[in-house]
């Protein structure tokens, strides 16, 4: 049971990773400090996209329009902290006793 435990902290903790690095990758586009005709650079962005708009979406659906700013990577990461505190501090104790 504690790999299982394990196994869920590391893909909780990769999901973070990569919502860090999609969204310090899309403030480096905008500042044109990256630029998308860099096929290496191109395809690191459509494979983050790739892995984050699925999350992304159901959650711009959810959210009132903005206009330029997207929060929903901020509720993923929330939530995501709010997975790892539920699996660390309330379901390991309760497995363990």
């Amino acid at each position: 049971m504690h790999a299982f435990i394990w196994l869920i902290n590391a893909i909780l903790g990769i999901a973070w990773w990569v919502v860090i690095i999609h969204v310090i990758m899309s403030w480096l586009i905008a500042f044109n400090v990256v630029n998308l005709y860099q096929p290496l650079i191109r395809q690191v962005w459509d494979g983050l996209n790739r892995l984050t708009e699925p999350v992304y979406r159901p959650i711009r659906n959810f959210l009132p329009n903005m206009g330029g700013l997207d929060l929903s990577p901020l509720i993923v990461l929330v939530a995501i902290t709010f997975l790892q505190i539920l699996f660390n501090r309330d379901i390991v104790p309760a497995l363990l006793h």
